[in-house]
């Protein structure tokens, strides 16, 4: 009898193993869609985005199953440990190759942030490597490429240089398909991204290990003095599936390594106990908090500009997108304009793209970096920098009143810390709630600083007011021997209808506000007006005061329309010798040329 109880419980023990085995080797993914980006669309697609932006494209992708085929089986890794003279066994199944994007024929290897890869991983019932697993792994591979560093530069962190090392790998890895087809397991060609108990001491880190030469020895050992917020192209993340086998019992990759009796099959730093990144944590930029910093510029060639990005704490970010090294040559001095986002829109919406099919609409509203790329153009004389400035919760109104306005002046000189040795001259420019970063600023001076050279409202000045002295500031930075400018582009608001129904007041909107401020103006400067083809234009001090309000006869919503019918480019050369070339205001598109394809 007791012998047929065993028998019993060893055929159980066998027929869940098989059924483990059969179930373990494929990526709990949807099937990858037929019109999926490649791997190469996906990488010029995210290019120009800062981390988050990217890792959150990397996640979406991922759940929607764009994942080459080969990755989705997984493979085994064996796994033996001793422990007070007892043997214990054990299999855990890993992707073949590192986290990719894109189709078995066009991949791109994704690197992205602990925080990203953990939520990715626990998305797909998976886990992260230990760094005993990662040499584990590398043991057990079948191909073995050997490491192809790149020389450290300040370029290491950006897509351009991920894209080449992608490159590189792929390379390597073609010369091995016809003995290993893909599918097979392949190590040595990347850090990992991995699982330590020293995380516990260091909250906030990245830590990496590996890249293994083919000798076995790992040119990374366990590291972490790295920021969560550094991703360069030599870390990527492997996927370790919980579910494996121990000692011949299913059993999960965590129960293992929280079990003194087993940890040693998968760590060599005894048990482990809950180990895992934050996955609702803001990635904290250490070194770009509050802190500008050209040491991670990237460089978009095909129109000879490069961006920064950086945090400014509280909860703004702040995007850079700065001309070629020539243009800085060529040009006297740096005009820098803070572009306060409209309310709803994020960074990437606001500098616009042609569209591509499920795009939002707000992709194709603005097209400020298109706008950016006309002025640069057209203005020879002054290196044209564009600030995309980005409340949290895409409201600079909601921003104002958790935080008040104190802060706002500090943004705008840090940003200015970018270019030391140069003369700087500031613009501030907003949008809708946008326009409510530039009166925090107002609030937050005593007096508008002389390297202050252009105030532009974009249908924005919703919180003017004289009673919080907007006109008395304004007055007196006009009146400065610096001739500075200002210009205002507003509609009839009070006129437009949404659904059939008036949603501002005839005082509250930007055009209530715009007559406002006008009229205030007019006690102090003269003002000459014209109406022509329905666009009232209100101008003093020879131009350099202006403000262009739009008749509304069909009560349309023309809010943004006046942003991308060149109002940005308008806002920034009014009555100068550059207004009205090569655009016309409210007219078509002068920019078309300059939008980013995807």
């Amino acid at each position: 009898m007791r012998t047929r109880r065993r028998f019993i419980l060893g055929s159980a023990t066998g027929v869940a193993l098989l059924a483990l085995t059969a179930w373990a080797q494929v990526l709990d993914l949807p099937p990858r869609a037929p019109n999926a980006l490649s791997g190469s669309e996906f990488a010029r697609r995210v290019a120009m985005l800062d981390l988050g932006e990217r890792d959150r494209e990397v996640y979406a992708q991922v759940m929607a199953g764009n994942v080459p085929d080969f990755l989705r089986r997984l493979c085994p890794v064996p796994a033996r440990s001793v422990v007070e003279g007892r043997i214990n066994s054990g299999t855990y199944y890993v992707t073949p190759d590192y986290l990719a994007v894109g189709s078995d024929d066009d991949y791109f290897l994704a690197p992205i942030s602990p925080y990203t890869a953990q939520r990715i991983a626990e998305a797909l019932h998976c886990t992260l490597p230990t760094p005993k697993m990662v040499n584990q792994i590398f043991f057990a591979a079948e191909v073995k490429l050997a490491p192809a560093p790149i020389p450290p530069s300040a370029a290491m962190t950006t897509v351009p240089v991920f894209r080449q090392h992608n490159d590189l790998v792929r390379a390597q890895r073609a010369e091995q398909l016809p003995a290993h087809p893909l599918g097979a397991l392949v190590a040595g060609h990347k850090k990992d991204v991995v699982l330590t108990a020293r995380l516990a001491a260091n909250p906030g880190k990245v830590a990496i290990y590996g890249w293994h030469r083919t000798n076995g020895l790992p040119i990374q050992p366990l590291y972490l003095k790295h920021s969560a917020a550094w991703v360069d192209y030599s870390q990527c993340v492997r996927l370790v599936q919980q579910k494996m086998v121990a000692n011949e019992t299913a059993r999960t990759v965590a129960e293992v390594l929280a079990d003194p009796a087993l940890a040693g099959l998968l760590s060599d730093e005894g048990p482990l106990a809950a180990v895992r990144y934050p996955t609702n944590a803001p990635l904290a930029l250490q070194t770009l908090t509050n802190q500008a910093s050209v040491n991670r510029l990237m460089t978009n060639a095909a129109f000879d500009e490069r961006l920064t990005s950086f945090t400014f704490n509280p909860e703004v970010k702040v995007r850079v997108n700065l001309p070629g090294e020539a243009a800085f040559a060529a040009a006297g001095k740096v005009l820098l304009i803070f572009y306060a986002l409209p309310n709803g829109n994020s960074t990437d919406q606001t500098a616009g793209r042609i569209p591509r099919p499920g795009d939002d609409w707000r992709f194709d509203i603005q097209h400020i970096d298109a706008q950016t790329r006309f002025l640069r153009d057209l203005i020879k004389d002054r290196a044209v920098v564009v600030v995309y400035l980005e409340a949290a919760g895409k409201s600079w109104p909601a921003w104002r009143k958790a935080h008040g306005d104190r802060q706002i002046p500090e943004i705008v000189a840090t940003v200015k810390k970018l270019f030391p040795g140069r003369a700087v001259e500031v613009v501030l420019n907003g949008h809708s709630g946008g326009g409510s970063f530039i009166f925090g600023y107002l609030n937050a001076v005593d007096r508008i600083p002389d390297d202050v050279v252009r105030i532009a409202f974009l249908d924005s000045n919703y919180a003017y007011s004289r009673a919080q002295g907007h006109l008395d500031k304004l007055v007196k930075w006009l009146s400065s021997p610096r001739q500075p400018s200002l210009c205002v582009l507003a509609y009839n608001d009070a006129a437009a209808l949404l659904n059939g129904t008036n949603f501002v007041s005839a005082a509250g909107g930007t055009w209530g506000k715009s007559h406002a401020m006008l009229r205030d103006l007019a006690g102090t400067f003269q003002f000459t007006s014209q109406t022509n083809a329905g666009l009232r234009k209100h101008w003093a001090l020879d131009g350099r005061v202006q403000f262009l309000l739009k008749e509304n006869p069909e009560r349309k919503i023309l809010h943004t329309v006046q942003v991308e019918r060149n109002g940005f480019i308008h806002s920034l050369v009014s009555g100068t010798t550059n207004e009205g070339r090569g655009y016309e205001y409210f007219g078509p598109r002068a920019y078309t040329r300059w939008i980013r394809p995807e």
